[in-house]
């Protein structure tokens, strides 16, 4: 029988530098970035207006920055989008109301034609990005801990039901570590903003990870009324091989739908879909190698601050 759980301290090694690797970049866009956070956050989550502008001919950032300016705009970010030939510019700034904005975009236009049909203007007060980034973290934090309380509920029959709500969050942290890692990568190497969607890709990416956990513990359970004889680490071993089978195939499953919208899927989806695929490969890295290990870990006594 393959011993997957006595190799624990090599997957708890991997998952370690994933993580480390993804919170130093979030802490060099911390220092780095203009809005001193983990990575690049669109108007959705600050207040701001964002112009994505598809001009029909070419046209020089001075040129763009000199509109602004004109127009009493000074703290405007101007950023090109793919390559010179699409001609397509990323314009943030400050908060501005609907008449306002449309007389940049105007004024724009007068300098060089703009394509209306691939035109986003988006604006988000103030009191709009905080009360949406504030819903964003307490969404994080009432699913962790319902996720906490509904597996020792649900466990509750096996010894130290605990341990295996908080094995599950750990795993469900990692996933979401790894995530916010990637995004940050992103947002240096690529200039993705999180926005609206990545918060969508995050609650989802909790839910295949905690689901796929849930699977291996529900056959801990069995196994451990059934195999009464066998040590606690060869029972959990033993459930995890069990469960292989059925976990992969149903990962691998959705993994393949990603892989197949991020390729054809369009350029709208495309940070929604590479964040969410990136998160069901940590998740189901984590469920099979790190929280049922983490259990052994923690029943063998090598977590001494756990006890």
């Amino acid at each position: 029988m393959f011993d997957i759980v006595g190799r624990r301290r090599w997957f708890f090694l991997l998952s370690g530098i994933l993580i480390l690797a993804g919170v130093a970049c979030m802490a060099y866009s911390v220092v780095t970035l203009d809005t001193h956070t983990p990575f690049r956050l669109s108007v959705d989550f600050q207040s701001g207006t964002r112009f994505v502008l598809h001009f029909e001919g070419p046209i020089r950032e001075s040129e763009i920055r000199e509109v602004f300016s004109r127009l009493d705009v000074v703290s405007a970010s101007v950023t090109r989008l793919g390559q010179p030939q699409d001609n397509t510019w990323q314009i943030r700034s400050e908060f501005m109301p609907a008449d306002r904005s449309q007389a940049v975009k105007v004024a724009l236009a007068d300098v060089v034609p703009i394509d209306d049909s691939q035109t986003e203007i988006d604006s988000v007060s103030p009191k709009v990005g905080a009360e949406v980034t504030r819903a964003a973290a307490l969404a994080v934090l009432v699913t962790t801990v319902a996720i906490l309380v509904f597996v020792i509920v649900a466990f509750q029959q096996v010894p130290n039901a605990f341990r295996y709500g908080a094995c599950a969050v750990a795993a469900m942290m990692h996933d979401i570590l790894v995530a916010m890692g990637f995004m940050s990568v992103a947002g240096l190497v690529l200039g993705w903003e999180a926005d609206a969607l990545f918060l969508t890709a995050m609650l989802t990416v909790i839910g295949f990870s905690v689901q796929d956990t849930i699977v291996v513990f529900d056959r801990i359970r069995e196994n451990i009324s059934r195999r009464a004889r066998e040590d606690y680490e060869t029972v959990v071993n033993r459930s995890i091989l069990e469960t292989l089978h059925r976990s992969l195939a149903t990962q691998l499953n959705a993994i393949f739908v990603m892989v197949a919208l991020l390729l054809f899927g369009g350029a709208s989806i495309q940070q929604f879909i590479a964040v969410l695929l990136v998160g069901m490969l940590s998740g189901t890295y984590s469920s099979i190698f790190n929280a049922v290990p983490l259990l052994v870990a923690w029943e063998r006594g090598e977590l001494p601050f756990l006890g």
